[in-house]
């Protein structure tokens, strides 16, 4: 897989990130995939991906990401973007860098870099109940 077709890939990823469909986010990732969004603990295959992302859709709803760069070297595909989610009615923002490693036209590992403390920090302007 050349550099375009991955960008590509990650491109359309991202896009589905969004729409948060367990099953074709899922689709996206080999059998053996691994998810580390850090700086919470990776989570191992397909099956445990899937779960892990409708859980987090049940809690926030996902708006249009911005992607400020992407670049790929082969399989390996580099994303510096902003995260955008509705929690209740406050609008949610984190900036991040991920990183996924591509085989066979699918992710193998996905990490994404962000701050905890800056998504804490915008969670806890919601007023009480509203989450």
């Amino acid at each position: 897989m050349g550099s375009g077709d991955s960008i590509a890939l990650i491109g359309r990823f991202l896009e589905a990130c969004v729409r948060a469909d367990p099953e074709e986010f899922a689709s996206y990732f080999t059998e053996d995939a691994t998810w580390w969004n850090a700086p919470w603990k990776p989570v191992k295959g397909r099956e445990a991906i899937r779960e892990t992302l409708r859980r987090g859709a049940e809690r926030m709803v996902a708006l249009p990401w911005e992607i400020r760069h992407i670049v790929a070297a082969g399989e390996v595909v580099m994303v510096e973007r902003v995260d955008h989610f509705l929690a209740g009615e406050t609008r949610v923002s984190v900036p991040s860098m991920g990183i996924f490693e591509l085989r066979g036209g699918k992710i193998a590992a996905w990490r994404d870099y962000w701050d905890l403390q800056q998504f804490e920090n915008q969670l806890a302007a919601i007023p009480p109940g509203a989450k």
